[in-house]
């Protein structure tokens, strides 16, 4: 979107920094601050050193909430334990081509159930998914065997546009950093976090879709309301202990594919029915 540039007067910018500056010093402003400060000894016994107070925030009944969501997942029949981003791969083939498949079918899987990323990513193995194969194999082709991902047109373009950066500057594997991931066409945050932890065993971050953004949410595991998932990943990443990061994705996904579904959630059959903020209200 365009921003009109208004014009100003010689010097209204020097005096409008003061002015803030004055408000930032005035004494309102100073007794609302001192009121977050944190006075202690310090450790050399050099008298009393000020640093300010970071409120520590975390769910109320969080840790019972996740429990009982692992009880409702153990038998891990859900949709994703079969079909996601992690079973999708040839695991005979060579590290590189596993690692590049597990990217692809993060890639696939974007605004697609796993159903059909399953369904593509089989087509696109027994046609010889390496990226190689993929940079000759034309964009008709690659077309029809990844139809009906969302968005396959798109994705087309993305994969073999990777495929190219992949070949030329990493021999043929992927990236292993989330930086580099993320500079990649069509390759998300949530793709990038969970192809780190996927593909090289490192977790740099949660992997948040619309499942684990929807669930946040309705158990009010997030301080305020968040629009979105990346939103909600940065909300998740300040208080929830960096153990689970990895296990949360899959845990939330398949729960939300089972149990805390987007319309008519099965509330009577949640252990979270007592203690969920939203239990009965959608």
């Amino acid at each position: 979107m365009g921003i009109k540039k208004q014009g100003r007067r010689r010097g209204s910018g020097r005096r409008g920094s003061e002015a803030l500056e004055a408000a930032a010093l005035s004494p309102k402003r100073l007794l609302r601050r001192r009121k977050v400060d944190l006075a202690y000894e310090s450790a050399e016994g050099s008298g009393p050193t000020t640093e300010a107070k970071e409120e520590r925030w975390e769910p109320r009944n969080w840790e019972q909430q996740l429990a009982n969501i692992r009880e409702m997942r153990k038998e891990r029949d859900a949709p994703v334990d079969h079909m996601g981003g992690a079973k999708c791969f040839d695991h005979e083939a060579p590290p590189e081509v596993i690692r590049f498949q597990i990217l692809l079918s993060l890639m696939l899987s974007s605004q697609t159930k796993d159903q059909v990323t399953s369904a593509a990513m089989t087509r696109l193995r027994e046609h010889g998914l390496t990226v190689d194969n993929v940079l000759q194999t034309d964009d008709a082709t690659l077309g029809r065997l990844i139809y009906p991902v969302g968005f396959w047109k798109n994705k087309v373009k993305y994969i073999k546009q990777t495929a190219a950066i992949l070949k030329r500057d990493y021999a043929g594997d992927i990236p292993q950093t989330v930086a580099e991931l993320l500079k990649l066409p069509g390759v998300g945050p949530k793709m990038a976090h969970l192809a780190m932890d996927l593909a090289w065993q490192a977790v740099s971050g949660i992997g948040v879709d619309t499942h684990v953004h929807r669930i946040s949410n309705r158990l009010k595991w997030v301080k305020k309301e968040t629009k979105f998932p990346e939103a909600t990943r940065q909300a998740l990443e300040k208080w929830l202990p960096r153990d689970l990061w990895s296990e949360i994705n899959w845990l939330l996904v398949g729960f939300g594919q089972q149990i805390c579904l987007p319309v008519r959630p099965r509330c009577g059959a949640c252990l979270n029915k007592d203690i969920c903020p939203a239990s009965g209200k959608h």
